[in-house]
């Protein structure tokens, strides 16, 4: 609800308007910035973005220490006369650590829907995203575009890609460049329990067999979660259709789970795996998620050169 004395500024900056000249009504309508408490800022409901204490919060920590907050955060005013983020998760968290008592912020007015369509279009700009941060992103967006009756085609199936018409997915495709099959298939992974969505953020399961296994009952996903625990492997494409199969068909048993596991995989081979937080540090921003391994394998083939070079200069 307004209250009588945002009521009162709000006629005074109209008046003043009448008298401005065109450079000061230009200038009256740029985007007003606020120092604004942290202590009354909320973070926004099942915000779907880590923030993460690593070394790219650091430099921006110093950055914040040294020059202040650069861009200012966004934030829409709650009906108990809180403050709610819809953009700036991680620079309040910085500002925070950095020891400040208030940030910089432009407060929008946004209902809820609008507030979440904003709240991720700003984050998916990140270079990095985790696969469960675009899951609950793409999920939410889609669902508040639903809900103010745009058209989603929600049902059809994440693999159909002959809809008529631009629907939400595709125009959320054509800013994220993900198709459309893929945003769905982004949207599946929400019905996986949180220990195998952990495996697909870490890459150890790819996203086409996590699809497959959003299809499980709870119980039975808990079951496959167990199996890779024992047999210290994680099912191939091929082995999760077929217990998506067994599942469909009410046959899914922990024996037929471990029986489906333990089969040999096409082209099977030894893998080394690494969680991405620990070979973070080395990867430039301007890499994104999906392009880790490319680089990662380049940079080794970088250092196998150089160590031809110094081998043959030490043989000389």
């Amino acid at each position: 609800m307004t209250s009588a004395k945002e009521i009162e500024l709000g006629l005074r900056d109209a008046l003043d308007e009448l008298f401005m000249d065109d450079a000061g009504k230009k200038e009256s309508r740029l985007p007003k910035i606020y120092d604004i408490s942290l202590n009354e800022i909320d973070d926004f409901p099942d915000h779907p973005f880590k923030v993460r204490l690593d070394e790219d919060m650091e430099h921006l920590v110093e950055s914040i220490k040294e020059r202040g907050l650069i861009t200012p955060i966004t934030l829409r005013k709650k009906e108990d006369g809180r403050y709610e983020i819809v953009s700036g998760h991680r620079r309040r968290k910085a500002c925070e650590i950095a020891g400040l008592q208030t940030v910089r912020a432009e407060i929008k007015e946004l209902n809820r829907d609008d507030a979440i369509i904003l709240m991720v279009e700003s984050n998916l700009q990140r270079s990095v995203i985790l696969p469960s941060e675009k899951a609950y992103a793409y999920k939410m967006r889609l669902d508040a575009m639903k809900r103010q009756g745009q058209r989603t085609d929600l049902t059809s199936s994440p693999l159909d890609n002959k809809l008529k018409g631009v629907t939400v997915a595709q125009k959320i495709g054509d800013e994220t460049g993900d198709s459309q099959p893929q945003i769905y298939r982004y949207v599946r992974l929400t019905n996986l329990v949180p220990e195998i969505l952990d495996l697909v953020d870490e890459g150890k399961i790819a996203l086409r067999p996590a699809v497959e296994l959003s299809y499980l009952k709870e119980e039975e996903q808990t079951a496959v979660v167990e199996a890779i625990k024992c047999d210290d492997c994680t099912p191939s494409h091929a082995q999760t259709i077929k217990m998506r199969k067994f599942s469909s068909d009410g046959r899914l048993s922990e024996d037929v789970i471990d029986s489906i596991m333990s089969e040999q995989k096409p082209n099977q081979f030894e893998k080394i795996s690494f969680k991405y937080d620990n070979i973070r540090k080395f990867i430039p921003l301007s890499i994104p998620y999906k392009d880790t391994e490319q680089y990662i394998l380049k940079a080794l083939e970088h250092y196998q050169r150089y160590r031809e070079r110094r081998k043959n200069e030490q043989t000389r």
